[in-house]
């Protein structure tokens, strides 16, 4: 396994390097005394053109759940024209079993600030949304009082950027989400912030050209913003020592160190840093002390429920972002799986899946308002012992016909829905034939006529 020191946790004590119990909420004396600020302080001597150059080079891929490159991303902005211009940090975390810039916000905000600081300075944006979760009341608190210090000390306002290095003066405002899931899809998010129904809106246009308010606006995820600190501060080349090249000519690599929250059957849950391209296995054995109780691996989640499930066969997946391809899953997500071991119910996983994206949906497209509906019965059905083998098959059918991938959907919810059943039934389908009762189709044979 290759070996990485602490980056983005390194003032939050984490296992193997550091004793949890230990950790603590760094104020912004301590985040300076301990290198922080230094990164936008050479960012601010560069010309925002060159720090997106940077951030593109180095292939930061987003780390919110698609893995889309932040200096492309930032590329596409449309250009400066005297009016307002924002980025909106996404903070919502609502995918089941993922909690991994929740750690950020709990012991290092101002890490998080500072990549906010230099995405800004980069994109020239004067206004900054950190979009949070509902239920993050705590977190909320947090972020504001490290907003509170880093505007006092001349971080942020209308001075401009650390005490007026830069005449770019940015607002940062905590935004508390009202706890809607699809408010983690970028569009949704927007709508949130500028107090509407939050739903996903119909792309083009990007948020990029027409974002919050209809001003150009860049998305980016907490880890995301906080992973371009250390690109700006070590360097491209440093950077591109860590993670993986990709296993298909032409695509992405997977560079940089990645957190990973693992929950589930395994001795120790928690948020890990590892290169991204570790394998499953050695996440699991040599940062959670195996399997729980001495259990056999049966299955994961690889990052989140709506990327759909690693088999039993497939403990040793690297996770990095060429897992989709490879391990038949929708990708690397947020890189927080959800561990099962050998006596796990994949039928009730599967249904219990089903139910959040039902819930979830915000019913603006049909495919997914109805379809999830009707998966989520036919799950119960197959649960109950009541379905048929005819149940099995519409299940597939009625999955692979909503999302993105079919084009009937404006947004992937219906995709992570869609992907999570199949992949658990296709991967564990003998504990759902199990379940159900055979259909035979009486055929007969008359010669003669």
């Amino acid at each position: 396994m290759q070996s990485v020191e602490p980056i983005l946790t390194k003032r939050i004590p984490s296992v193997p390097s550091g004793d949890p119990r230990q950790r603590h909420t760094v104020g912004l004396d301590e985040y300076v005394a301990t290198g922080g600020y230094k990164a936008l302080e050479k960012a601010l001597s560069m010309e925002p053109a060159a720090v997106i150059g940077m951030v593109k080079d180095a292939v930061v891929r987003g780390r919110g759940g698609a893995g889309f490159p932040a200096g492309l991303k930032w590329s596409f902005l449309a250009p400066v024209d005297g009016g307002r211009r924002y980025l909106a940090i996404n903070c919502d975390e609502a995918e089941p079993g993922t909690f991994k810039d929740r750690l950020l916000v709990d012991f290092d905000p101002h890490q998080v600030l500072e990549g906010i600081a230099i995405a800004c300075y980069a994109c020239q944006l004067d206004t900054a949304y950190f979009f949070i979760r509902g239920e993050y009341h705590h977190q909320a608190k947090v972020m504001q009082h490290a907003i509170d210090e880093a505007t006092t000390a001349g971080i942020f306002g209308p001075q401009g950027l650390l005490r007026g290095k830069s005449k770019a003066a940015v607002e940062c405002i905590v935004h508390r989400s009202a706890g809607a899931y699809i408010c983690g899809e970028e569009t949704g998010l927007l709508e949130a912030i500028e107090g509407k129904r939050g739903w996903p809106r119909i792309k083009p246009p990007f948020p990029a050209v027409k974002g919050l308010f209809g001003r150009p606006t860049i998305v980016n995820n907490v880890e995301t913003l906080a992973a371009v600190v250390h690109v700006i501060d070590r360097g491209v080349d440093w950077w591109k020592s860590i993670g993986t090249t990709s296993r298909h000519p032409g695509s992405m690599p997977s560079f940089g160190p990645k957190l990973m929250g693992v929950s589930g059957h395994v001795q120790r849950p928690g948020c890990f840093e590892a290169p991204l391209g570790i394998p499953l296995s050695d996440l699991v054995n040599q940062f959670c002390g195996g399997m729980r109780n001495g259990k056999k691996f049966k299955g994961a989640i690889a990052g989140g429920v709506s990327m759909g499930v690693l088999g039993t066969d497939q403990f040793d997946a690297p996770m990095d972002f060429d897992i989709g391809v490879d391990y038949q899953v929708l990708g690397l997500g947020t890189a927080c799986p959800t561990v099962f071991d050998e006596d796990t119910d994949m039928v009730a996983v599967a249904r219990n899946i089903a139910r959040f994206f039902k819930n979830e949906s915000c019913g603006q497209c049909t495919p997914c308002r109805e379809g999830s509906g009707w998966m989520l019965k036919s799950l119960m059905r197959i649960e109950r012992g009541d379905g048929t083998s005819a149940d099995l098959d519409l299940l597939i059918e009625v999955a692979g016909s909503m999302g993105l991938s079919p084009g009937s959907t404006i947004c992937g919810l219906a995709d992570g829905n869609n992907w999570a059943v199949r992949t658990i039934v296709n991967k564990f389908r003998s504990e759902f034939e199990a379940r159900v009762k055979p259909v035979f189709v009486p055929v007969s044979v008359s010669a003669g006529r």
